[in-house]
């Protein structure tokens, strides 16, 4: 049977685990950090999983391939349901649990008033709660970051947040598109420099791509530079 059903290009594929998610048919796995199509007869074909990819990884397209099968879906959706009393896997590689292992001073630091000061220029800082029209977006240095990297990287208003409008996001819980937002920004401002931070996990890959298409959409050149930290705090890219 030829038929419409989704190609996933496991090249542009992020692990960002968005599409498993959307897919209210369990057809889609993280397996070994990509997307996979498990089984093309839980796929209805209906796309819903492909507004959700950041990076465009996911394609409709009509093949020769097996019938959408409702039974066998029901029937793998309540074999995977979990139990209510554990916690629900999304398959995202980020969530993975792990013990951050950290090493511990002999004696306590001293602490200056100058390393408990805040940088954070403005308020509000949530990126879908900042007005189009604010005025503290005319020529700034932004900073978009991640907000886990708030709590990973323990000088960030020091090392990064200095003289900058920091806009924090989180691309996987956040229900938005953030590139339509951005593009605004860079279009009704003059905007000096961005600087994006950004966690080591893959669905931290969602916040770069919004930067990188709303850049392209707004057509202007603005310089611009992407800092990722590791989970236990270090600086992996700068």
């Amino acid at each position: 049977m030829k038929r419409a059903i989704i190609k996933i290009d496991e090249g542009k594929c992020n692990g960002c685990g968005l599409c498993v998610t959307a897919c209210h048919e369990g057809a889609l796995q993280l397996i070994d950090g990509k997307a996979r199509l498990i089984s093309e007869s839980y796929c209805d074909g209906l796309g819903d999983c492909l507004p959700e990819c950041p990076t465009g990884a996911i394609v409709l397209e009509k093949r020769e391939t097996s019938d959408y099968d409702e039974e066998a879906v029901k029937k793998h959706m309540e074999k995977t349901k979990p139990q209510p009393e554990a916690p629900i896997p999304c398959g995202c590689p980020g969530t993975r649990a792990k013990l951050l292992a950290k090493k511990q001073p002999e004696c306590a630091p001293s602490v200056s008033n100058e390393n408990l000061q805040s940088h954070l220029g403005q308020w509000p800082c949530q990126l879908k709660l900042v007005p189009l029209n604010a005025p503290y977006l005319d020529n700034a240095h932004l900073l978009i970051a991640a907000d886990c990297t708030a709590f990973a990287y323990p000088n960030i208003h020091q090392t990064f947040m200095r003289n900058k409008i920091t806009l924090i996001a989180c691309p996987k819980l956040d229900d938005t598109d953030y590139s339509e937002k951005l593009t605004a920004i860079l279009q009704q401002h003059e905007i000096k420099s961005i600087s994006v931070l950004k966690m080591e996990v893959p669905c931290c890959g969602g916040i770069l791509q919004a930067v990188k298409k709303a850049l392209l959409n707004s057509g202007k050149l603005i310089p611009w530079n992407v800092v990722t930290i590791s989970t236990d705090g270090r600086i992996l890219e700068d």
